[in-house]
């Protein structure tokens, strides 16, 4: 394992504390982990929040969309019990109280824009917060990040997508992008010789044990 190496609790600490919470965010710190990953949308009365999932029925005791719900009525549920009872009331996170608490600590953050339409507010939260340039905004959607580019000449981008190929590259060049993100388990050693030349950091995501870990290394 070199220095460049980095250790991202996807979601917060997720085997060990329900995803994208307070208390995954905190266990990924006292675990050790150099980087946090993370997941935003927005609520229905403008607020970004931390949430993964298209709905909220299977982390938490309502049902439906983020955007269906204001942010004090989402802060109302319940998002622990349904990984552990001793996690009952865990409350979703304000992003910009996540900010507020960790951006400042010398971390990798890769932040991703799971909706489009918060790309500015979310910007200025982190500006307002941040200590150091080690945040990568990150997103499956292409428009998304060049949206952000749009607005913001320096920050690092990261392009989510199944496998790498000389046309993605191409792409995520155009936006003078900074990460190429493939699935692990579709990426070879010449994809990797691919994004190098073209001074492209490479993150893989779906890594799920150690033996994909290994053979990526």
């Amino acid at each position: 394992m070199n220095d460049s190496f980095i250790n991202y609790a996807h979601r917060g600490a997720s085997s060990y504390a329900p995803e994208n919470t307070m208390a995954s965010f905190k266990k990924a710190i006292h675990l050790g982990a150099n980087g946090i990953e993370l997941d935003l949308q927005k609520t229905k009365d403008g607020k970004i929040v931390i949430f993964h999932d298209d709905v909220i029925d299977k982390k938490s005791n309502g049902s439906g969309k983020i955007s269906d719900y204001s942010y004090q009525e989402l802060y109302r549920l319940d998002f622990g019990s349904w990984f552990d009872k001793k996690f009952k009331g865990e409350h979703i996170v304000l992003f910009e109280n996540f900010a507020k608490k960790f951006l400042n600590l010398n971390l990798t953050f890769a932040i991703e824009l799971k909706v489009d339409g918060i790309e500015k507010e979310v910007l200025n939260i982190i500006n307002k917060y941040k200590v150091h340039d080690n945040i990568f905004i990150t997103s499956f959607n292409y428009g998304i990040l060049k949206n952000v580019r749009t607005l913001d000449k320096n920050v690092k981008l990261s392009w989510l997508i199944d496998k790498i190929n000389p046309n993605n590259i191409k792409e995520l060049l155009k936006i003078s992008g900074n990460q190429i993100c493939p699935n692990a388990k579709f990426v070879t050693k010449d994809d990797i010789t691919l994004a190098n030349p073209n001074q492209l950091g490479v993150r893989l995501w779906g890594i799920h044990d150690e033996k994909i870990m290994n053979e990526n290394i």
